[in-house]
């Protein structure tokens, strides 16, 4: 009984990807990454395993979701968890050489263990860009504007990119709590969206009310246009008023690329991903309950390997972008041609002559074909040349 669960079970959190899934995830990969090719960017691969010393600490995932194992070597290795710190590692060592600004993109997969699977995968493809050694707004506006760019070249058109600063959300929580971990406890609520305890929490702080009431306010400045001076009358310090000035002046930029319809402000954004340093962002589509991509400013993770460098990129998750587009299938564009052995030949001519033109053929001797009525519904159009008569289509 064990042996035969086996032969058919996948380890948890891992999935098969049949050919009508594959053809879906191939439209919007070619599409995505031809758009974000069209910005400059430059495709690299890097190596499905590292180095649980460097990159798997570098990476920001938490270490029970890490996929380890043991070199001949006894040296720890990981899948790689994300392709931010893959990148990093490999810009540090071979590509930031003279300090101007490198303009990377991948299409990967990666891997994060599960507890349980709940409908999570624990490997998942993404596409993303990483623009390295540019420490402008102006960077940051690019890939926010490139991510859009190559999300609607896919065929998406409802969706929302939220926009914060993990700066500011820094400097109010130390200016009222004084104290990181007081402060982490409160981003915990924020990342994972818990309004209700992140609420319910603040009142329970040993805190004034006024200083209650500034917490509680943090929620409230999202979206209108009032949102970046509330934000700028809530805070004190020079480095929360930094953070303001930065969103405004990435607002006016994005209102340049002409994509500022897409954006809205929120100051509560924070991220589990502990190496975002400055601006970030998320995107969120209608009917998916997830965030389908993400990305910010992250300026000391290079520093990790030995070499100071700003930089900023995105990531998005293609399985929760083909969940957004609502796509079921892919329509199956494979003609056939049937023939007896007699036509052989003639099969063979016609196959090469269609594979010329650029249409996906199949070949398929009669003989092979156990049910011709059930195999013919797979292709649209069949030709059958069979015997010593014409084509039949």
């Amino acid at each position: 009984m064990t042996k035969k669960l086996f032969m058919f079970e996948k380890p948890l959190g891992m999935r098969d990807t049949l050919p009508f899934l594959y053809e879906i995830k191939k439209r919007v990969r070619q599409a995505m990454v031809r758009e974000i090719e069209t910005w400059g960017y430059e495709l690299i691969e890097t190596p499905t395993l590292e180095y649980y010393e460097t990159v798997g600490a570098a990476s920001a995932i938490d270490d029970h979701q890490l996929f380890k194992l043991l070199d001949q070597q006894g040296h720890t290795l990981v899948l790689r968890p994300d392709m931010t710190a893959p990148i990093a590692r490999l810009a540090a060592s071979r590509l930031y050489q003279d300090g101007n600004p490198l303009r990377l993109a991948y299409n990967a997969n990666v891997f994060r263990a599960q507890q349980r699977e709940g409908g999570r995968p624990a490997e998942f493809e993404q596409i993303g860009v990483e623009c390295i050694g540019d420490g402008t707004v102006a960077a940051d506006a690019e890939v926010i504007s490139v991510m859009i760019a190559a999300l609607k070249q896919t065929g998406l058109r409802n969706f929302t990119v939220a926009i914060g600063h993990i700066g500011y959300v820094n400097a109010l929580f130390l200016e009222i709590l004084g104290n990181e971990e007081r402060a982490s406890v409160l981003r915990r609520f924020l990342y994972e969206k818990n309004y209700v305890g992140y609420r319910e929490h603040v009142k329970s702080l040993p805190l004034s009310s006024i200083d209650q009431k500034r917490l509680l306010q943090l929620l409230h400045l999202r979206g209108n246009d009032k949102t970046m001076e509330n934000a700028r009358e809530l805070v004190h310090s020079e480095e929360g008023k930094r953070a303001v000035d930065e969103l405004c002046e990435l607002a006016s930029a994005l209102q340049l690329y002409g994509v500022d319809g897409a954006v809205k402000i929120d100051m509560s954004l924070v991220s589990h991903m502990s190496y975002y340093t400055g601006i970030l962002f998320e995107v969120y589509a209608e009917h998916v309950g997830f965030l389908i991509g993400n990305g910010g400013r992250y300026d000391e993770l290079l520093e990790k390997f030995s070499r100071k460098a700003p930089a900023t990129g995105f990531g998005v998750r293609v399985d929760r972008l083909i969940e957004a587009l609502g796509e079921s299938e892919a329509e199956a564009a494979i003609e056939c041609i049937v023939f007896s052995q007699e036509r052989f030949a003639e099969a063979l001519e016609l196959a090469r002559t269609k594979r010329r033109e650029g249409k996906r053929v199949v070949l398929q001797h009669i003989l092979g074909i156990r049910d011709i009525d059930a195999y013919s519904k797979k292709y649209q159009p069949i030709t059958y040349l069979l015997g010593s008569g014409g084509k039949e289509e």
